[in-house]
């Protein structure tokens, strides 16, 4: 017989034994306590599992419904799913499982377990002409009974009956030895070595000493710390746009000698950056070089000061046209127009755009070069809007680069964006940095850390929490091996630690490394135990 023939079989012979088994119960459960009875709504709903400690693989879920007066209720439509939601990088798993009727008002849902754990249960069961009934709770692979209760009753482990305080039930065990008829609680306490670990909790894990030593985890009590809120953000260089100066001229003309002739070229402020050919320059030159000639000849004439004001009109369209006084000096030792004109850096940047060549022509108001300081900079960063709490303008800042983390440049937030940008749910925060040595240079990646205003906070290690999608969990350390889970509210981050605004309290135990594998191996454990 080949290996898939032979598991065929299996699998053929237990769902053959499971429709024994849940024949036999669902004759015998009159006489018999369910594990589960919920009453509400003038509808009385009983629940056993099949097996008695539900495991890893095949199970069903046998349910009466009965009216107040213990009529059997059918043609009801009912609804069972059975899932296991989802933990760190752990997916939620199950759903809702198929449903039959078996008559008399009995209904019977199969579902597979496919790993050990605690898994929620809900039920919706509507009979014809009565109200729904929605029950819920949950179910650990391994231990006897179902705990179910109406939606916002109080939670009860797997193995406790939520019914009518005044509820009797039989505790008489079946012919035959088995304790079919006692409850579940009891049954678990009579078992070899009491109950097991969960029986406190629905989610409590027990891990061996042994094997707690062997994944290395270490606890941490939750504390009350007067801390600042720390914002981490991934952040881009990028120029100081109040900073940054075109050289564009007034005049047309076309490049002698370039100097500044590639992008990244530094320049300090009066350096020539090219030389200019320019007609209208030229022209401009004579006239100046007239004025002064005739301010000399009419020196002794009547009317000297028109002669002076020639030359200051003369002298200050040059200047308007960009040219320096160094060049007019030079005019003025030539006696002669300059055929090239030095257009200097009006600021010590560097070239960060260049549009010219030798030999270009341009017109007037053309960008030839783009210089920006770097002495200052601006980094770019994205923030959650969850966050922007804890960020205003005037906020302390510490900027890392990826090749020097431990190196961190101060800085202060200079603009907080009033716009959130809709994909990333993120808006713009802007932190200017000095950097007078240049280390910044625009395109870097930097890691940007935002401080808040200190406050007095409850904390535990960051690592401590686990996230499933929107909720946030810790694991409480009970001693001995045991640990249960704990849903938390998260706060601001501050440093390696984070905040808990709800579900812990000063001195809570909780797991601080080793969290995950916590959560993972009680799973696998479970799961091994089954098969």
């Amino acid at each position: 017989m080949t290996p898939t023939r032979g598991r065929d079989v299996r699998k053929a012979r237990l769902r053959g034994a499971r429709a024994a088994l849940l024949a036999l119960g669902l004759v015998a459960c009159g006489d018999e306590a369910p594990d589960a009875r919920v009453e509400a709504e003038g509808i009385v709903l009983e629940a056993s599992l099949e097996p008695d400690s539900p495991k890893v693989g095949a199970n069903a879920l046998a349910l009466a419904l009965r009216d107040a007066e213990g009529r059997p209720l059918e043609g009801a439509d009912v609804e069972v799913a059975v899932r296991m939601h989802a933990m760190g990088a752990m997916p939620a798993m199950g759903g809702p499982v198929p449903v039959s009727a078996r008559g008399g008002g009995r209904y019977e849902a199969e579902f597979d377990l496919t790993m050990g754990g605690t898994w929620q249960v809900e039920v919706a069961a509507r009979p014809p002409g009565a109200a729904l009934l929605r029950a819920q709770g949950a179910l650990t692979v391994g231990t006897p009974g179902l705990a179910l209760q109406p939606p916002g009753g109080a939670a009860a482990p797997p193995g406790t009956v939520a019914t009518d305080p005044h509820a009797e039930h039989a505790a008489a065990p079946a012919a035959g030895g088995t304790d079919r008829g006692t409850r579940p609680e009891e049954r678990a306490a009579a078992a070899p070595g009491g109950p097991p670990p969960e029986a406190g909790h629905p989610g409590d894990v027990a891990l061996p000493p042994a094997r707690v030593q062997e994944v290395g985890v270490r606890s941490a009590r939750a504390e009350l710390r007067r801390v600042a809120p720390s914002v981490r953000a991934a952040g881009l260089v990028d120029y100081d746009e109040t900073a940054l100066v075109d050289v564009a001229l007034k005049v047309r003309g076309w490049v002698g000698a370039l100097r500044a002739d590639a992008v990244g070229v530094r320049v300090e402020r009066g350096e020539t950056l090219f030389t200019l050919y320019s007609p209208e320059l030229y022209a401009a030159q004579e006239e100046y070089l007239q004025a002064l000639r005739s301010r000399d000849a009419a020196r002794g004439g009547a009317e000297p000061h028109r002669a002076d004001w020639r030359v200051r009109a003369a002298r200050k369209r040059l200047s308007l046209w960009d040219v320096g006084p160094a060049e007019i000096a030079a005019i003025e030792r030539r006696g002669e127009p300059l055929e090239e004109i030095a257009i200097r850096a009006p600021v010590s940047g560097t070239v960060v755009e260049k549009e010219i060549v030798e030999g270009s022509a341009f017109e007037p108001g053309q960008r030839l070069l783009r210089i920006v300081p770097l002495d200052r900079v601006w980094i770019e960063a994205q923030v959650y809007e969850s966050e922007t709490p804890f960020v205003a303008v005037g906020t302390p800042a510490k900027v890392a680069l990826a090749w020097e983390p431990a190196r961190e440049i101060e800085g202060r937030v200079s603009f907080v964006s009033p716009v959130v940008r809709e994909g990333t749910r993120t808006l713009e925060v802007r932190v200017v940095v000095d950097n007078p040595e240049r280390a910044l240079l625009p395109g870097m990646w930097a890691s940007v850390r935002l401080e808040g205003e200190a406050a007095e906070r409850l904390v535990v290690p960051q690592s401590a929490v686990l996230h499933a999608g929107t909720r946030a969990f810790v694991f409480l350390d009970l001693g001995g091996g045991r640990f249960r889970p704990r849903e938390v509210e998260v706060g601001m981050r501050a440093g390696d630690d984070v905040e808990i605004a709800r579900g812990l309290a000063p001195g809570d135990l909780v797991v601080a490394s080793g969290t995950f594998l916590v959560a993972s191996e009680s799973r696998l454990r479970a799961a091994l135990e089954q098969w």
